[in-house]
């Protein structure tokens, strides 16, 4: 009884601080997310000035990165199956046929955020930005610099891409947490930024219906 009174004092404790005393929450962005029909978001992706935020494809779950020893040793990380290669693939068949243009793609520098990249691109610049983390400066929150680039303007005519995780976007933007392979449409906005959509794998194909681009078998 003594230790379950201790925790509740100290919980009540927490609640009663100055804010300023209080554990920071996540910054994330202040904007509701928006839900824009297809042809428009098509029409948007394809002026450019946007941020596609991909989680990284399918992965072998019964893997973990727990004995890496740098981030080229794919050996002991989790990776992609071949179902998160060919869903990689026919995204960026999709965006090819799409004509949604791309000039950066930057990748969290594991080896499935990496090989996700190159599949749907056919490159990737290794940032590691991109993935936050523990990494950060002490004292800063830990994904601040992917918060800034979310925000940091894109130049019209074309839009950049981003190949990371599920929880670095979860932090900066708050839930449902992307699925692999899914992709987040962003509008940065300078000081902050907007969700405009979310594309999970399988509705690749319906913008493609949107555009009347998709091949009929």
């Amino acid at each position: 009884m003594n230790k379950i009174r201790l925790v509740l004092a100290l919980a009540e404790c927490l609640l009663c601080a100055p804010a300023w005393q209080q554990p920071a929450a996540p910054e994330r962005s202040s904007l509701a997310s928006r839900e824009l029909p297809l042809a428009e978001l098509l029409a948007e992706l394809r002026k450019g000035g946007y941020i596609l935020y991909f989680r990284h494809a399918a992965t072998d779950f019964s893997q973990n990165d727990e004995r890496m020893k740098s981030y080229d040793d794919c050996d002991n990380q989790r990776n992609l199956i071949d179902k998160g290669r060919a869903d990689a693939r026919a995204v960026g068949a999709a965006i090819r046929e799409l004509r949604i243009p791309v000039e950066r793609v930057l990748a969290s520098p594991f080896c499935r955020t990496v090989e996700t990249a190159q599949l749907i691109f056919g490159r990737a610049e290794k940032m590691q930005e991109v993935r936050g983390g523990p990494s950060a400066p002490a004292g800063s929150e830990r994904y601040a610099a992917l918060r800034k680039m979310l925000a940091t303007p894109v130049r019209a005519g074309s839009n950049l891409a981003v190949v990371s995780h599920g929880n670095p976007f979860y932090s900066v933007a708050g839930p449902p947490y992307l699925a692999e392979g899914e992709a987040a449409v962003i509008r940065p906005l300078g000081s902050d930024f907007q969700v405009f959509a979310r594309i999970r794998v399988d509705s690749w194909e319906a913008l493609r219906d949107a555009a009347g681009t998709r091949t009929r078998s």
